[in-house]
């Protein structure tokens, strides 16, 4: 993939699997992590370095500072280490695998609803909760001065007015299909080299970035009457033809990009452009809720055992939290919580005020003097443009959009898939289980043995993924593990879905024949694959 700037320089009843299954919950020990994996404190200098060899383990640094989890005893530890074992026989299914969220599983539905169920296992009053943070996923905004002051403070710069436009029925966006579009489900995001964040200076190879010092962090093609937009999303494809085992062909489109009718002069010469189509939303508070220790206990950030995968945690700065956390949300892993993601996609793609980032200008830069001074919707008693209640209801919609039960896991196709998935090594990334904290105050969430197919790790993806713009730790060509969870019904939910960041694959097949770097051998190995034990593979993808 090339981004090309322009010439002068983005319900099932209500169950208890998670419960009786065991009382599961806190942080996996230590001890359960690659004894050969590379310490996390390695990444980490000075006074941060110091405190963390003083305190019990490494993963101290990174405890779960948005969640209040009650600790796990000794025999849940051992029950949880049980019950997250990979498998090994792949003649029937394991226990609990139909159910992907545990209780939080809603049925599979046929339709394009598919991803837009509440977890089944809110109470009645939290589902009115769910439906009313829904009307605010769902709000059209407009722009300021307008009588409808609760739904005033659009743009002046945006790429859509409402989150659902973006993720279409809570489900993954797609690429523009002709120069005039009138909405679009993707963008780029735009940054140039710059220094470290005092507050990051403790992290030894984090990746100094500043947002393009006019065009800001991303680039939004729609903007309020008298203001001119920034850009136009120019895409352009070639083929590039693969040979498979047993006489098959797969065509790969490889993507170029281009910012055109730039409305504000060139971009900086050192700017670096990566596009983001909007991901699906299910699951998004159970990964939330996975321990940080069990994510990290997966690192090996040297390939210390020597498989060629290493896995490392992005580490960012949190806003809301005020510290350094893992990073878990967005396609490199550079948010922390689903409620600070929530925030910064408000003021980014919508130019939406909130109490988390309160520029009523959104992402507007001081280059862009008429978006700065146009008209807001924070000047009433609420101060910015959505106030804390309404994100809340926002947050607590998007943590519990419910992940759709298994299709046929038992289906004997998809059985041979399955081993065909372990057999390549595609578990070497993509963690099929985890069981999240114990919250009192998320019940939704916790205690579930949850299967979404990804270790929330960086890995290096090679070069025809890589997008040449790092993130915080994530260099421009490393990307989080996405989750595998609801995969077979992204197309469902929308038919011109793509797959991958920038939706560049149609398939499920192309998406893996995308894979390099760490995953270039779990991708020859599908291409080696007779085409029978290839198409069970693609059945059990189908199948999450």
């Amino acid at each position: 993939m090339r981004v090309v700037p322009p010439p002068c320089r983005p319900r099932l009843p209500s169950l208890v699997v998670g419960l009786s299954l065991i009382a599961l919950a806190a942080p996996l020990a230590p001890a359960s992590a690659n004894p050969q994996a590379t310490p996390l404190s390695k990444t980490l200098t000075g006074d941060v370095a110091n405190t963390t060899a003083r305190q019990s383990s490494p993963f101290d640094i990174l405890t779960d500072a948005h969640l209040a989890p009650l600790p796990r005893t000794a025999q849940e530890q051992t029950r949880i280490r049980a019950v997250t074992r990979p498998a090994d026989q792949f003649d029937r299914t394991e226990p609990y695998e139909a159910l992907p969220a545990g209780a939080a599983t809603v049925r599979a539905r046929t339709d394009d609803e598919a991803f837009s169920q509440h977890s089944a296992n809110l109470s009645f009053e939290e589902e009115l909760e769910f439906k009313l943070g829904n009307g605010l996923f769902k709000k059209i905004w407009v722009f300021s001065p307008a009588s409808t002051l609760a739904s005033d403070g659009l743009g002046p710069l945006y790429n859509s007015r409402a989150c659902q436009r973006c993720h279409l029925k809570d489900g993954r966006g797609h690429v523009p299909d002709r120069p005039d579009y009138a909405s679009t489900t993707m963008f780029l995001r735009v940054s140039v080299p710059g220094p470290v964040p005092e507050q990051m200076r403790t992290i030894a190879d984090y990746i100094g970035t500043a947002p393009e010092p006019t065009y800001g962090g991303q680039m939004q093609d729609f903007s309020a009457p008298g203001i001119a937009p920034e850009y136009r999303l120019g895409v352009t494809y070639t083929e590039d033809t693969i040979a498979l085992a047993g006489g098959e062909i797969a065509t790969l489109q490889r993507p170029e990009y281009s910012a055109n009718t730039l409305g504000y002069g060139p971009l900086h010469p050192d700017a670096m452009l990566s596009p983001r189509v909007a991901p699906s939303m299910i699951g998004l508070g159970l990964l939330e809720a996975i321990p940080a220790a069990d994510i990290l206990a997966g690192a090996d950030e040297d390939d210390s055992n020597g498989d060629g995968i290493s896995g490392r945690a992005n580490l960012v700065w949190s806003v809301e939290h005020n510290r350094i956390m893992l990073g878990r949300f967005g396609y490199k892993a550079g948010q922390p919580t689903v409620h600070e993601q929530s925030a910064a996609a408000f003021s980014g793609d919508i130019g939406i005020s909130t109490p988390l980032f309160p520029a009523h200008a959104g992402d507007c830069t001081t280059a862009q003097t008429s978006c700065r001074s146009a008209p807001h919707g924070g000047a009433d008693i609420r101060e910015t443009e959505i106030d804390q209640p309404n994100m809340d209801l926002v947050t607590f919609y998007s943590r519990n959009l419910g992940v759709p039960a298994r299709r046929t896991p038992d289906d004997p196709a998809v059985l041979r898939g399955k081993a065909q998935f372990y057999g390549a090594g595609c578990t070497s990334c993509h963690t099929p289980k985890f069981v999240t904290n114990r919250l009192e105050a998320q019940p939704a969430q916790s205690f579930q043995l949850i299967w979404p197919y990804s270790d929330l790790l960086l890995h290096d993806m090679g070069d025809g993924l890589a997008d040449n713009r790092p993130e915080a730790r994530a260099t421009g060509r490393e990307w989080r593990t996405a989750p595998l969870w609801g995969l077979g019904l992204v197309q469902q939910v929308n038919p011109r879905a793509g797959f991958l960041h920038d939706g560049r694959a149609r398939t499920l097949l192309e998406a893996i024949l995308w894979h390099g770097g760490e995953a270039q051998s779990a991708r020859d190995t599908v291409v080696g694959l007779a085409p029978e034990d290839r198409a069970d593979l693609i059945r059990f993808l189908e199948s999450l």
